[in-house]
């Protein structure tokens, strides 16, 4: 099963995880590579899971610190996120 294709609906997955699970499925992917105990195929399968993953919280770290740097100030001294232009975060 490590060599079967993926399905557009199995790469897209890393993407719609919050930062937080795709971080922790990362980091148990890392270890699981580390362990040494991995077949060639898996390792492989592994590896492939493991770049999407880092670029889905790459991703989601980008539009966190956009959303930052518009958040700005009102007339009564409040902070509200002023919103992004949505052309900053189609970087694909």
């Amino acid at each position: 099963m490590a060599n079967a294709p993926k399905s557009a609906a199995q790469t897209g997955v890393a993407k719609d995880l919050p930062f937080e699970e795709a971080l922790k499925k990362l980091e148990s992917v890392v270890e699981a590579m580390e362990s040494g105990e991995l077949p060639l195929d898996t390792l492989m399968a592994r590896f492939e899971e493991g770049t999407r993953l880092v670029k889905a919280c790459q991703t989601k770290l980008e539009e966190a610190e956009l959303k930052i740097s518009k958040l700005e100030k009102n007339t009564s001294g409040e902070p509200v996120l002023k919103p992004a232009d949505d052309s900053l975060l189609d970087n694909e």
